[in-house]
């Protein structure tokens, strides 16, 4: 056998692992050995730290499950309020109107103070003046087209933050498409929260959003 002497911790912890009923045949030892305290500088029995130890996980466990309860109710709550914004839309017989609620509905859905929408090569006459009809850039154009799914960040650079009227701490970017899959316009919403919008997030409402929205602001294009 080794010598003592030679011994180190992680030997220790491979004779311990290798021999799980060491501390049966020994109890005194078990019961006798003590470890510093994890959060205070005082020695606790190692049956002390072993329950602390549990008690730790299970605390970290229960903020896990009220994480995940609170996403789910989240979600919940997202895919009500999505359920009711598409109906609007699709009650709303002044296609003029759409643009309005869909940047109002989402806003109210995703709870954020700022939304904006841009459309381009729509046939409404009479409208020219509203926001949503104001001329976009060509690099505009060539981004929404460019993206293949909602962009999340904190990046305040873009042209479309200055629809808002204010700089955001974070933003969601959408392109808006036809059914047939053609870009027709950019949809922007906006927090003060700069995690509201992380560059991590999950992006399957925003997508789902962005379908069904363009579906409804398609009926702005002219008629082939």
């Amino acid at each position: 056998m080794q010598d003592a002497t030679m011994l180190n911790a992680d030997d220790i912890a491979d004779f311990l692992q290798e021999n799980p009923a060491f501390f049966d045949n020994h109890p005194e030892v078990f019961a006798e050995l003590t470890v510093p305290h994890p959060h205070e500088g005082r020695a606790i029995s190692l049956g002390e730290r072993q329950i602390l130890t549990l008690r730790e996980r299970m605390h970290a466990m229960e903020r896990k499950l009220s994480s995940l309860t609170h996403n789910a109710k989240d979600s919940q709550r997202i895919m009500a309020g999505i359920q009711e914004w598409s109906v609007s839309l699709l009650g709303e017989s002044d296609a003029a109107k759409l643009p309005g609620h869909v940047t109002s509905g989402l806003a109210r859905v995703f709870d954020v103070p700022y939304a904006a929408l841009r459309l381009w090569g729509c046939d409404q006459a009479g409208h020219e003046g509203a926001d949503w009809r104001q001329p976009v850039s060509e690099d505009i154009e060539l981004f929404a087209a460019s993206l293949t799914k909602p962009y999340c960040g904190t990046d305040t650079g873009f042209e479309a933050v200055s629809w808002l009227g204010v700089t955001p701490a974070s933003l969601a970017l959408v392109a808006l498409r036809t059914p047939r899959g053609n870009t027709m316009g950019l949809l922007v919403l906006a927090s003060n929260d700069g995690e509201r919008f992380a560059a991590d997030m999950g992006t399957d409402f925003l997508a789902h959003i962005g379908a069904l929205g363009g579906a409804a602001l398609s009926r702005l294009l002219p008629r082939p």
